[in-house]
């Protein structure tokens, strides 16, 4: 199993490639004469009890459909290694819908050159599973059953196209999609035996894994109890005591101290760490940072294995011009190949209005845009406002332009009260999310910005406009102001296009090399971690808040 960990980064760091049509076609006259496979061994130590998802499939189900699409032998033979690998678990699917990895295969495939009809097929069925807030996964449910050998297909196809050899494509169809429930700790040694990733964030994180590794091998850190006082710079306390015990254990505080008074060392580390969990370095202990302090090192370990396993399956950094955006972060960060160039901090979408992640290419800024209202918010915001208050729209400088599916259809003008402030900024995705300024300045201020209804708001949009139109000599700064202000909506074609990453690392090693950690959200780590690790004694939430 440790062989396909190390292979999976080459597996997802290959370029964005069309893979070869669901249709047999030209994969059956590749595959003419090719050496037969060898059979896989049905895991039946693989049970619902320890299974990594808790939705199985018959195997007649699946011989049903290799026969139904007439499946070459190298592709039959590739489907039931993979299904017998995993006891014929679902790989795509668990009972609360789609997994990361079936979300991160579609973000690694370039669709805009396929045009098989099973490949459509395949694509609107997921179209329609990822627009739903939410659905369940019943193993009776035929049309999801369909849908997940459909990418089992498209994953095998994809497999043997990206490795060579038998023991390769043995490999990476049986052991890279994860199949089974293990302990943190054989998780983790898998993760640190993987010495072949090109993903920088990965081998960042990995480095730091093994220092809590070491940590948890010396015991762990103390509780830090609650105290009656703030505890700041000058502060005496019995809780100082613990505080500065658990921050020498992750060396924010490098000598040891056992007094109680809160002195300039202590504020020094305390700073250090409000950096690491994402809050304002005022020295100040708050009730906050005390619990992400009093987080287990389990917990954290936990934490580092579920984003090392996210980082496997995100494309590679393409060289040249990029924009990243990580959204438990709050941040965005525009590079030149690995260099930053500038970052600014972004308002993400609050829970229930989920942030998703995906790749694009930013190719178009607007300035003074409409806000053309989702229908959503159209049925659950502005209708009961009109009902409510008949001057509604004119009071929010909106106007309906006509109706669908028995709403009306709204926009709010260009202007000062505008939801997305003067710019906005497009890069095409399916799920219709974009950058904008906003006319809530005083969001930036807070340490946790998610608010937003799913797009990102930007504290500095301007330079962003400055840095996409660089090589647009017409669109000087004075004209953009113009444009922001002019009440007119004016599109404008970027000439270069940049890539957009948008992703979710709750942990990940800076640039300086130092570990960051971050709130989960959405609770996507919480439903990883579910999914990945041996339930454990403790009942503790990962890195809850």
């Amino acid at each position: 199993m440790v062989s396909g960990m190390q292979k999976l980064s080459l597996f997802i760091s290959a370029t964005l490639v069309c893979l070869y049509a669901c249709s047999d076609g030209d994969k059956a006259k590749e595959h003419k004469g090719a050496h037969a496979q060898e059979l896989t061994p049905r895991n039946f130590a693989i049970t619902k009890a320890n299974s990594y998802t808790d939705v199985f499939l018959d195997s007649t189900a699946m011989e049903a459909f290799i026969a139904e699409q007439k499946l070459n032998d190298t592709i039959s033979t590739g489907m039931r290694n993979f299904y017998n690998a995993r006891n014929y678990q679902y790989a795509w699917f668990a009972s609360d819908g789609l997994t990361e990895q079936a979300l991160a295969f579609r973000n690694l495939y370039d669709y805009t050159k396929d045009s098989a009809t099973t490949r459509k097929s395949l694509d609107g069925r997921l179209e329609n599973l990822m627009a739903k807030d939410s659905f369940l996964v019943s193993e009776d449910d035929a049309d999801l059953r369909k849908t997940e050998l459909l990418l089992t297909w498209r994953y095998v196809n994809y497999v043997w196209d990206q490795y060579e050899g038998k023991k390769a494509r043995r490999v990476a169809l049986e052991e890279l999609v994860p199949s089974q429930k293990l302990p943190h700790r054989a998780w983790a040694k898998l993760m640190q035996e993987d010495k072949e990733s090109a993903n920088q964030n990965f081998k960042g994180l990995q480095q730091q894994l093994a220092t809590y590794l070491a940590i948890e091998d010396k015991g762990g850190w103390g509780f830090i109890p609650d105290s009656k006082k703030k505890l700041k710079k000058g502060v005496i306390d019995t809780a100082v005591v613990f505080l500065k015990r658990r921050l020498h254990v992750t060396g924010e505080l490098p000598a040891a101290d056992s007094s109680s008074v809160f002195n300039d060392q202590l504020e020094a580390a305390v700073k250090s760490a409000q950096t690491m969990y994402g809050f304002t370095a005022d020295g100040v202990v708050t009730p906050a940072l005390i619990k992400e302090l009093n987080i287990p090192v389990q917990r954290r370990i936990e934490q580092l294995v579920v984003n090392l396993e996210r980082m496997r399956w995100m494309p590679s950094e393409p060289s040249g011009n990029l924009i990243l955006v990580n959204i438990p972060a709050f941040k965005l960060y525009v590079q030149d190949g690995t260099k930053e160039l500038f970052n600014m901090d972004v308002v993400v979408g609050k829970e229930g209005h989920s942030t998703v992640m995906f790749s694009g290419n930013l190719n178009q800024v607007v300035f003074s845009p409409y806000w053309n209202i989702p229908p959503s918010i159209v049925r659950n915001e502005i209708v009961p406002g009109i009902e409510k208050n008949r001057g509604y729209l004119a009071d929010h400088n909106m106007e309906v332009t006509g109706e669908e599916g028995g709403l009306p259809v709204v926009r709010q003008l260009p202007g000062n009260k505008n939801q997305l402030g003067k710019i906005k900024f497009l890069f095409p995705n399916r799920f219709n999310i974009y950058f904008h300024d906003t006319p809530y300045k005083e969001l930036f201020n807070k340490d946790k910005r998610a608010y937003s209804h799913g797009c990102i708001r930007l504290r500095e949009p301007k330079k962003l406009a400055e840095y996409l139109l660089v090589n647009q000599p017409e669109w000087t700064p004075e004209k953009m102001d113009s444009a922001m202000n002019s009440g007119k909506e004016k599109y404008v074609k970027v000439k270069d296009p940049v890539p957009v990453l948008i992703y979710y690392y709750t942990a990940w090693a800076d640039n300086g090399k130092h570990l960051q950690f971050r709130e989960d959200i959405y609770g996507h780590d919480e439903r990883l971690a579910k999914k990945m690790f041996v339930p454990a004694q403790s009942s503790t939430p990962l890195a809850s808040r």
